[in-house]
């Protein structure tokens, strides 16, 4: 085996807006940092992303090729250049993001045949049953599989589309370069405020449930009388509702801040300022804002969902609470911790499990792991990897 992999993370998703990719690399973070991760540790890397532009770039000791392919790509012209790049790239192993290319997979494994594919899911959902014999075909393919928490794997194993022979791999879908700061300076540069200053960063929608978080601000006012909750989001169809449920109640009409969308930059300042971090969701993939806060030290108050316990170390840092449950959201927040302390602590427990340098150490470890299983396999001896 050679002493370093290379490793082709693979995105059949095709950005919308037909940005430029030096725009991409710079709009979707987490293409950039999943692969300087894993450079990071030792293992070379190159990004095959789809887009209807054809350019190669060159950042962070990554190559990235931008070309059509794919089945929203340009058909088997598409599919023809991906081969050639693929012989000339002569990969070790495949990283493939989402569990919704199926088609695209089995094009992958049959242009490259015998190079180990790892699918990672990014929030998938079960496909509908007409679906699923394709999903069980690209899966029965699969070198293995990650998810934020092993515990998400099940539904699709009890759907018969994961083989229990498949191994699954408990990695995060991203990490973040927020760091600490100063929370007096970033209150200052920010106008946060509270005692404690509460920060929401989701969408307004069903799955965030914003307005069981506002039953349970509500409650904690009773005892928190300077508590303040900021709410930063972009998609806002509870919006309407949202706002009613404020104006109702003399509780949160002084005390909860609708802010909308704002620049990412800020949202790391906010971090910053903020004394604690709460969102209601009922499933999530990982929790890009929940990575986000606990890289700046800010101690989450989020729900009790399979990713959240990942993210959080079962609660390790923070507090967990059921979902839809405002009762034990009030007193989540009334008993939190929010001192320098815990802030440290709560970084502490970023570096040790979300940084950058950790998901390169867990990338390589997987990427080693399902090289090993595919030799051993094909040389028919035994496999020395995890289970």
């Amino acid at each position: 085996m050679t002493a370093r992999l290379h490793a082709v993370q693979v995105s059949f998703f095709r950005d919308p807006e037909e940005r430029l990719p030096s725009q991409l690399l710079q709009a979707w973070p987490t293409l950039v940092d999943v692969a300087e991760a894993a450079t990071g540790r030792g293992t070379r890397v190159t990004v095959v992303q789809a887009s209807s532009h054809s350019e190669r770039l060159e950042r962070g000791g990554v190559r990235y090729h931008f070309l059509p392919f794919g089945e929203a790509g340009q058909g088997a012209a598409g599919n023809e250049g991906l081969g050639e790049l693929l012989a000339h790239l002569a990969p070790d192993v495949f990283h493939v993001h989402g569990l919704g290319f199926g088609r695209d997979v089995l094009s992958l494994s049959s242009l490259a045949p015998g190079i180990p594919i790892i699918l990672q899911d990014h929030a998938d959902k079960l496909p509908r049953f007409w679906r699923r014999g394709l999903w069980r075909r690209q899966m029965a393919l699969a070198a293995g599989v990650a998810f934020c928490a092993r515990t998400q794997a099940w539904p699709f194993a009890d759907a018969g589309l994961l083989a229990a022979h498949t191994p699954v791999y408990e990695i995060p879908e991203s990490t973040s370069r927020f760091t600490p700061g100063d929370p007096r300076e970033a209150r200052a540069l920010t106008g946060l405020a509270g005692n404690p200053a509460v920060l929401w960063v989701g969408h307004l929608n069903d799955n965030k449930d914003p307005l069981t978080v506002l039953d349970g601000v509500s409650a904690a006012a009773q005892r928190l009388p300077e508590l303040q909750l900021w709410c930063c989001f972009g998609k806002a169809p509870l919006l309407g509702e949202v706002q009613r449920r404020i104006a109702q109640d003399s509780r949160l009409r002084s005390r909860v801040q609708l802010m909308g969308r704002v620049p990412h930059e800020t949202i790391e300042r906010l971090m910053r300022a903020a004394d604690l971090f709460v969102l209601g969701s009922h499933q999530e993939g990982s929790g890009y804002s929940v990575i986000e806060a606990l890289g700046c030290g800010l101690p989450p108050i989020v729900t009790d969902i399979p990713s959240f316990r990942s993210l959080t170390g079962d609660g390790a840092v923070g507090a967990l609470w059921p979902c839809g449950d405002p009762p034990a959201l009030c007193e989540a927040l009334t008993s939190a911790r929010f001192d320098a302390e815990t802030r440290t602590a709560v970084r502490a427990h970023f570096d040790r499990e979300l940084s950058l340098h950790s998901l390169g150490r867990k990338l390589a470890a997987m990427y080693v792991d399902a090289h090993e299983r595919n030799y051993h396999q094909h040389h028919k001896l035994p496999a020395m990897g995890r289970s």
